[in-house]
């Protein structure tokens, strides 16, 4: 299955997600991430870049805007927000089947967004990384009883 992470500017969200989810090493699981706005091949986060590393997770990532050749390669689509989830329905329409907040396709009741440590210090950060943490162990567990 290849899963794709969404967010905003592809250096923080997306990739942190990304990050944890290869850490699960699950059998035949393919993950990438892009952003909406992101600029490729940008740097991550240096608080983003430290909060995984801190973690004993080797990962490096440049940036990637959202290609339409990603969105035919994903099985599933992940956004970090509702309103990522709305963009990409509108501009791809055909993708709106396979596309969900991360949190709404683990966890389908209370709120759907992943906050934003964007311009954060490297706590916001931390706070952002754990909830994309259990998000993940939730969606590995999800995907390994599928």
């Amino acid at each position: 299955m290849n899963i794709y992470f969404i967010c905003t500017g592809n250096t923080c969200r997306s990739p942190m997600a990304e990050a944890l989810f290869q850490a699960q090493n699950i059998p035949n699981m393919d993950v990438r991430s892009a952003g909406i706005y992101a600029m490729d091949g940008g740097d991550i986060s240096e608080n983003a870049k430290h909060v995984i590393s801190s973690k004993g997770i080797d990962f490096m990532h440049f940036s990637r805007q959202i290609s339409e050749e990603d969105l035919r390669w994903a099985d599933l689509i992940l956004t970090m927000t509702t309103a990522h989830k709305q963009m990409l329905g509108q501009a791809f329409p055909y993708v709106i089947e396979k596309t969900f907040t991360l949190k709404e396709y683990v966890r389908p009741y209370g709120s759907h967004d992943v906050s934003d440590p964007f311009g954060g210090d490297v706590q916001t950060y931390q706070k952002t990384f754990n909830e994309l943490a259990t998000l993940i162990e939730e969606l590995a567990t999800k995907m390994m009883e599928a």
